[in-house]
């Protein structure tokens, strides 16, 4: 006898449901945030350069188009460090700082979620193995002692599905979380890089 998946879902009980809606939710999060991520942490190294020439040359409005058209989280930092040229640098600096942190909990959005499902998901495989058990001992006390070993199997069955499948949706959001945690870690270093640029910028000599 072949058992599918189809069927080993069914043999788990009303607890694969919530556990299958953790899953498809965290794929969906995993798949959006990377997508976002990823767009964050392009980086176009003409950018730099082409801020630098358009504030030696005294081109301020310029360059803020120049940082609104890129659309992206090095953008904004920028364009927030050249609306406040003239101020005292650690105004500027400060800024910039509170715009990388609005930027940071943007593409950090949702993570918590994966977070929260990789610890809860395989509690709620254990609740299912802990239902499954009482459902085997219920079914013994029941059968009295006409008790078999598919009367205590079956509870098992049960038991062991909702485990495996916890276990599973757990490790899933944990690998999504770790990756997506990594890529907005590598995003923050771009936009610590091009903070230190753009303040290096602004602390050369006047030509």
């Amino acid at each position: 006898m072949e058992l599918s998946i189809w069927q080993l879902c069914l043999e788990g009980g009303w607890i694969m449901i919530p556990l299958a809606a953790l899953a498809l939710v965290s794929i969906y999060i995993f798949v959006e945030r990377a997508i976002i991520i990823t767009k964050a942490s392009r980086v176009d190294d003409s950018f730099m350069k082409r801020i630098k020439d358009y504030i030696h040359e005294g081109e301020i409005e310029s360059a803020l188009n120049l940082c609104r058209s890129e659309q992206s989280p090095m953008g904004r930092l920028i364009a927030k460090g050249i609306s406040r040229i003239g101020r005292p640098m650690n105004d500027v600096l400060v800024a910039i700082e509170n715009t990388g942190n609005i930027e940071v909990a943007a593409l950090s959005k949702r993570l918590p979620w994966l977070a929260t499902t990789a610890a809860g998901a395989p509690m709620l495989g254990f609740l299912g193995t802990v239902i499954g058990m009482v459902q085997a001992f219920f079914a013994i006390a029941n059968s009295g002692n006409a008790a078999s070993i598919g009367d205590f199997a079956g509870g098992i069955y049960t038991a062991l599905v909702t485990t495996v499948a916890g276990l599973i949706v757990g490790v899933i959001a944990l690998f999504a979380y770790n990756i997506l945690v990594a890529r907005v870690s590598k995003v923050m270093n771009i936009m610590e890089t091009r903070t230190m640029e753009f303040m290096d910028l602004l602390n050369e000599p006047a030509k």
